[in-house]
């Protein structure tokens, strides 16, 4: 269990950030959003305005004008909406899409895409009144408070700024002619929404590292948590060593039970020792039944002994089998030779044993092993 208490210095971990997002707990800027919508429409109606603009004066032109063939036309009126419809929605569909556009890259820019059901549903904690209080007098509340102040500074003095730069311009509207004028001041009125927008975007700029580093510094970590997280995840290393040594001690039995039905054990003499069975009816070849080092290969001389299993030694052919095959595989087709005399003279020796061959030659002492399996 974790040390609430502990000082939290480490950085999250990937688990601990991943079961936040989970959560809804991600890196998150409102006034990044913000700013991206209000640039956004500001570019959608420098873009579409004028045209949305012209459809709304031909139409309003268009409906205020009486037209006597319009009185007894029953089918005027749906005529009117289907030309309303042909003008007015393309350049609307324009600006909702770069809008629409423009508020998911500035609320995925920061953290990312993400969707949780657990942040989406209901929570107690929410409703708790103290919860709100300290919600409200916290020092996130009072970071928040901080940057309303500066966004309606830094809004009510680039708007005196923008004001006073187009302040002639917006008052020569009234002197020029239709449409221009309309043209004039959707210009005018778009570059001043826009200036507006980009001076929140002076806030998103701040905000954004800000609320990076604010996410992070919720989720740190202490060191016993840390622990913890990868005990939980890992597994406990005691037990998993518990496993381990039971798992060992498992197949070095099975290995041993093998030891008895050998044909040969080939030794270093005293630090390996390689157990070979040779079924012609299951293997083409020898497999290794049981092999070891040091006090494993002692315990399979002493099996070996004990139940009459031929020892024969051979350093060079132990090293090279110890090395170059696994247990329960059958030997590289490399040493096919060398094996093969092993056991030629194994089966000699027992022939004689049992009066039924002569004494059979010494095994060579250098059997032909390639160059490149030799250890």
């Amino acid at each position: 269990m974790a040390d609430d208490s502990a000082e939290k210095t480490e950085q999250p971990t990937a688990k601990k950030l991943e079961d936040a997002a989970k959560k809804g707990q991600i890196a998150r800027s409102k006034d990044m959003g913000t700013a991206f919508v209000l640039i956004g429409s500001a570019v959608a109606i420098l873009v579409f305005g004028k045209m949305l603009a012209m459809a709304i004066l031909d139409i309003g032109q268009r409906m205020l004008r009486l037209n006597p063939k319009d009185i007894f036309e029953t089918n005027s009126m749906f005529t009117a909406w289907g030309d309303v419809g042909m003008h007015v929605v393309p350049p609307l569909a324009g600006m909702f899409l770069i809008i629409l556009v423009a508020a998911f890259v500035g609320n995925t820019l920061l953290g990312g895409f993400n969707f949780s059901w657990e942040a989406a549903g209901p929570k107690a904690s929410k409703m708790n009144p103290l919860n709100g209080f300290k919600r409200m007098f916290g020092l996130q509340a009072l970071v928040e408070l901080l940057k309303s102040i500066l966004k309606v500074l830094v809004v009510v003095g680039i708007a005196y700024l923008l004001l006073k730069m187009f302040f002639f311009d917006i008052m020569a509207l009234s002197l020029m002619s239709e449409p221009n004028n309309i043209e004039s001041a959707l210009y005018f009125l778009a570059w001043l929404f826009l200036g507006l927008c980009a001076s929140v975007s002076v806030i998103a700029v701040v905000d954004a590292p800000y609320q990076k580093w604010n996410h992070v510094k919720q989720l740190k970590m202490s060191l016993q948590e840390i622990k913890d997280e990868y005990k939980n995840s890992e597994g406990d290393p005691q037990i998993k060593a518990r496993i381990r040594r039971t798992q060992m001690q498992m197949s070095m039995k099975r290995m041993m039970q093998e030891v008895p039905k050998a044909d040969v054990i080939v030794t270093n003499p005293t630090h390996y020792a390689i157990a070979l069975k040779y079924d012609q009816g299951k293997f083409r070849a020898p497999v290794v039944v049981a092999k070891g080092v040091d006090e494993v290969a002692m315990h399979i001389r002493k099996i070996a002994n004990e139940h009459k299993v031929p020892v024969i030694e051979s350093p060079a052919l132990a090293r090279s089998i110890y090395y170059t095959t696994k247990l329960d595989h059958p030997i590289p087709e490399q040493l096919f030779s060398a094996v093969a005399q092993v056991l030629a003279y194994v089966y000699q020796l027992k022939m004689y044993k049992k009066g039924k061959g002569s004494r059979p030659k010494t095994l060579a002492k250098e059997l032909p092993i390639p160059e490149g399996y030799r250890h």
